[in-house]
């Protein structure tokens, strides 16, 4: 065996490339002493036939989903989702406005873009705070939370005077600006809400005091106690929700533990069910929840005929503007249940692409205030989001029969200047967030952009015929 072995050894006789000591089958070529790799032709790369790579396993599914959470990965996405999403939702809503209202408007011997107009007027001013938002400084933002949260409970507490505000479908809570404009000013209090509790909670973190009890809810709880009573006062219980939400968000993200949880959630059921029980009108709300027939009295028209709008627009609905729910039938299609006229007229492909629109804002919300150190940051960011969603949740939940109707408008769609005004400014505060992660400011300062305006700029520098 030993001399089998040397004699399978080359011993070569002349001088000239080495000869590999064992030849194998054709097609295939061996790792030989002097040869550092060895060629792939046979199998081709990756060992699949023909030179062809072998596909990764998982096939298009996989591949298409590590695509998906590459590109959400992005430094930017979030920036662009709030951005996009918040002003597709404004712009359908001002389709379907003008849509909804138009039987509304010529009802009331009005021109038939009456309602549109205004609304229209409103989203401008709101582009405008919207872009303003986008571009302030967190400090300046923090400096206006004290200043927005006084002006409002003022505005709230002038609501009550006789001869200032205004009565709108039972509901004191209005004032007057001349002609047809009026103001809600409790709209504009869960903007202040979110920005004085965010700075107040962000300070307290800073001194380490939010694992106390009594810094935890004071002061938060009792000025958020204080901004709903006078809310309840005018009898807007839709708005109660919302603040309610609001302010367990904000503990929420505090931190706060289940037992308080429970505590808060307690009191505030008891006090709703008393405000519920004593009050006719908002009794027959919770008895419409899942009804299907108006009811001898017609005390559930308006949720019923939500339904019916719904349920005759089919997979793609009947067309802009080819509603018949809105001739009369439906109370308040273009407010608050502007959703079952989007059913009725863009069918459950629009409402499902409504839906897909909040949920990526929401879902870009949450991101921006789960990636940020900056506590007011975090907090502010998730009372936003959880604005725009409680809301959303309600508004629909009411227009589908699974939640008593609340009264509140569908954030950045439905027609209402006081409520569009302080919405597209929150959006515009996420849209800061997104923009102060410091990821998100090294891709905003190479943007494609920016980088040509550069290379331009160099370029123009040059001495003539260096080109």
């Amino acid at each position: 065996m030993r001399a089998l072995g040397r004699a399978l050894v080359p011993v070569p006789a002349f001088a000239g490339p080495p000869v590999p000591a064992f030849a194998g089958p054709p097609g295939v070529a061996l790792r030989s002493r002097t040869t550092k790799q060895a060629p792939r032709a046979a199998y081709g790369w990756g060992g699949s036939r023909g030179g062809r790579p072998r596909p990764p396993r998982g096939g298009g599914l996989r591949r298409l989903y590590e695509q998906a959470r590459r590109a959400w990965d992005r430094p930017l996405t979030a920036y662009y989702v709030i951005l996009g999403a918040g002003l597709l939702i404004t712009v359908l809503g001002l389709v379907m406005v003008y849509s909804a209202s138009m039987i509304t408007a010529l009802k009331y011997s009005l021109p038939s873009s009456y309602f549109f107009r205004k609304q229209f007027l409103a989203a401008v001013i709101g582009a405008g705070l919207l872009l303003i938002a986008s571009r302030m400084p967190l400090r300046l933002h923090r400096a206006l939370a004290y200043p927005i949260l006084v002006v409002s409970a003022c505005l709230m507490v002038l609501v009550q005077v006789p001869g200032i505000g205004q009565s709108v479908n039972g509901n004191q809570n209005w004032i007057s600006l001349g002609g047809p404009f009026q103001l809600q000013p409790s709209e504009f209090g869960k903007l202040a809400l979110i920005l004085w509790g965010a700075d107040l909670l962000a300070r307290k973190q800073d001194k380490r005091l939010l694992t106390q009890w009594k810094h935890l809810l004071v002061p938060l709880v009792p000025v958020a106690f204080i901004l709903l009573g006078l809310i309840m006062l005018g009898g807007d219980m839709g708005t109660a929700i919302i603040l309610t939400a609001i302010l367990f968000g904000l503990l929420w993200l505090a931190g706060a533990p289940t037992r308080l949880f429970v505590g808060v959630l307690s009191v505030a059921t008891v006090i709703g069910a008393v405000l519920i029980k004593t009050n006719a009108n908002r009794m027959a709300r919770f008895q419409c929840v899942g009804a299907t027939d108006p009811g001898p009295d017609d005390s559930c028209w308006q949720a019923v005929h939500g339904i019916y709008a719904l349920a005759s627009g089919g997979w793609f609905g009947s067309g802009i503007g080819a509603s018949v729910e809105k001739w009369g039938q439906l109370p308040e299609a273009h407010t608050d249940f502007i959703f079952a006229i989007t059913g009725e007229e863009l069918g459950l492909a629009g409402t499902l692409s409504v839906l897909a629109l909040f949920a990526a804002l929401g879902y870009a919300g949450i991101r921006v205030a789960g990636r940020t150190e900056d506590p007011f940051v975090r907090y502010a960011a998730g009372g936003v989001t959880t604005w725009i969603t409680a809301q959303a949740v309600v508004n629909i939940g009411a227009v589908l029969g699974l939640l008593p109707i609340a009264g509140v408008p569908l954030p950045l769609f439905s027609y209402g200047g006081s409520a569009l005004l302080p919405t597209m400014f929150a959006v515009g505060l996420l849209i800061a967030f997104a923009r102060e992660d410091p990821a998100a400011k090294a891709a905003l300062a190479v943007r494609p952009g920016m980088r040509w305006k550069t290379m331009r700029r160099r370029v123009k520098e040059r001495p003539s015929g260096e080109r």
